[in-house]
């Protein structure tokens, strides 16, 4: 195991970006996919400066657009190490839009990259520790470890291979489906 640590102002990344009209969609907002992409960019800076090696995103938890980014806004992203397994991290990201010229800052959406460092022949690599100094760093990091049980949980409750459907039947109730099986 890794005896370095490190502080996560060592990794934190901020990018900030004015949103011209070629991001937009036909609605004049800024198209989410634009955002991820950029999402993507500062969890790999991130990650990458936590760790020393090249990284990869290996999943992206919920994205939940809680307001939309007009032309023109300057979106700015803040990115930091909430969780380090062994080979693997956990770059919480959060997304907020100023208008430059009321000042007024809306939070747009906050996200969840898992992302997987890689040496150059492409083998997972040892990333170092997190040095954890707040309740909230602690926080952080629980609610990171309790994401990750719980999608373990349904992969394993939902498997392809040992699902039952007499056993779920029961939970279909009150919702808008008809199961013809």
């Amino acid at each position: 195991m890794s005896k370095t640590f490190k502080h996560k102002s060592d990794s934190e990344v901020v990018i900030s970006e004015l949103m011209s009209p070629s991001h937009s969609n036909f609605s004049g907002k800024i198209h989410g996919g634009y955002i991820l992409s950029m999402m993507d960019s500062v969890a790999f800076a991130c990650a990458s400066k936590h760790s020393g090696y090249y990284c990869v995103t290996a999943s992206v938890n919920t994205v939940d657009f809680l307001a939309p980014i007009e032309v023109g806004e300057l979106v700015s992203m803040r990115s930091m190490i909430n969780y380090v397994g062994t080979s693997s991290m956990v770059v919480g990201i959060r997304v907020e839009a100023e208008n430059i010229q009321t000042g007024k800052v809306k939070h747009c959406n906050s996200s969840y990259f898992t992302m997987v460092a890689k040496n150059d022949q492409g083998k997972n690599v040892e990333v170092p520790g997190l040095i954890l100094e707040s309740a909230e760093d602690v926080r952080r990091f629980l609610r990171s470890i309790e994401r990750m049980t719980v999608k373990i949980q349904r992969s394993i409750k939902y498997s392809q291979d040992s699902f039952d459907l007499d056993q779920h039947r029961a939970e279909l109730e009150g919702y808008k489906v008809q199961v013809e099986i």
